[in-house]
Order: structure tokens, then C-alpha cells, then sequence
């Protein structure tokens, strides 16, 4: 019984691993939220952002987990973009330092601005842990439209990231 028991968990590991890492989330196609939400730490996310920000997808862009030493005026000159962009529609969140503290950042900016539509921007083998946690620090009131950035991930990576994605869903429903 113990050895069934462990080989249909064993089994149901494997084949989330599978599915984790096979079916990598897309970028999103274009529709209009209320803003767009960037998380920082892989490549791609920011020029993502700042493209669908001008494309006109939302009028407003947060960029979540941003180095306290960063300036605006830095940022527009590396992305190469106007510095009125950065002054009227985009914000730097400066409090955030991994998944979990990017949803409670992300959490009070959207509530501060009645936002009931988000466009989260992250990379791909990301999508799935950071749509997981700003659904629960959002709640059900404002819509997460996932958007992700198309990568090439390690094994390592995929690994790591699917065992954080677990312990994510472990704690949210021991209530951590």
C-alpha cells in the first residue's frame, strides 16, 4: 500500500514536471487593462513592458523589485526611451525583492488606483509562481492577464522553478 501510495505521488510529480515545463506560458495577444505590471530579474520583461505601453495596451507601468540605486532618468536612457514616458506613466517599485514581496508591492499600487485589469509581465518559466501569487495578494476583484517572455531555460531552471511553484501552492493552502 505504502509503495503505491509513493509511486502515484511520485507519478503526479513527474507528470506536473512534465507539464511545467513543456507547456511554457505565450506572451499575451493584445488587449487594453488598466496597467501593466512588470516584474524585474530576467531579460526582456522591461522591453516587453515599455512596448506594450506604447503600443497604447494600458496607460500605466509599474515596474516591481527595482534596485534602490536606479533613477528614471537611468532607465529611460538604457531602454533608450523619451524621459516624459517615464515622468507621466511609469512607476518604480523600489520594495520588492523576490516573488512573493513583488505581489504585496504590485497589491497596494493596483489598490491605491482602483485598477480592476492587470497586463503581469515576466518571463516564461516565471508566469506560472507569479500569477499564482498576485492572484492571492490581488484576490478576485482585479483580472491578471498573463503575458510572458519567451526564453530558453535550463533544466536547472525549470527544476527549481517548478519545486518553488510547489512550495508556493503548499503554502497557500497551509495559509502561508
Amino acid at each position: 500500500m505504502i509503495k503505491r501510495l509513493i509511486s502515484i505521488l511520485f507519478l503526479a510529480w513527474v507528470l506536473g514536471f512534465a507539464w511545467f515545463a513543456l507547456l511554457l506560458p505565450l506572451p499575451a495577444p493584445p488587449q487594453k487593462t488598466d496597467a501593466i505590471v512588470v516584474l524585474t530579474g530576467g531579460p526582456g520583461r522591461i522591453d516587453r513592458g515599455l512596448e506594450m505601453l506604447e503600443k497604447g495596451e494600458a496607460k500605466r507601468l509599474l515596474i516591481s523589485g527595482v534596485a534602490r540605486e536606479v533613477k528614471p532618468k537611468e532607465l529611460a536612457a538604457e531602454y533608450k526611451r523619451p524621459q516624459k514616458l517615464f515622468d507621466c506613466c511609469i512607476a518604480l517599485g523600489f520594495e520588492a525583492e523576490d516573488t512573493r514581496s513583488n505581489a504585496t508591492e504590485v497589491a497596494a499600487w493596483v489598490a491605491r488606483r482602483n485598477y480592476r485589469s492587470i497586463r503581469l509581465i515576466t518571463t516564461d518559466w516565471h508566469m506560472r509562481r507569479a500569477q499564482y501569487e498576485l492572484g492571492r495578494a490581488l484576490g478576485a476583484k482585479v483580472t491578471i492577464l498573463p503575458d510572458a517572455v519567451r526564453s530558453h531555460p535550463s533544466f536547472a531552471t525549470l527544476f527549481r522553478e517548478y519545486h518553488k511553484y510547489l512550495a508556493g501552492l503548499a503554502g497557500g493552502l497551509l495559509g502561508l
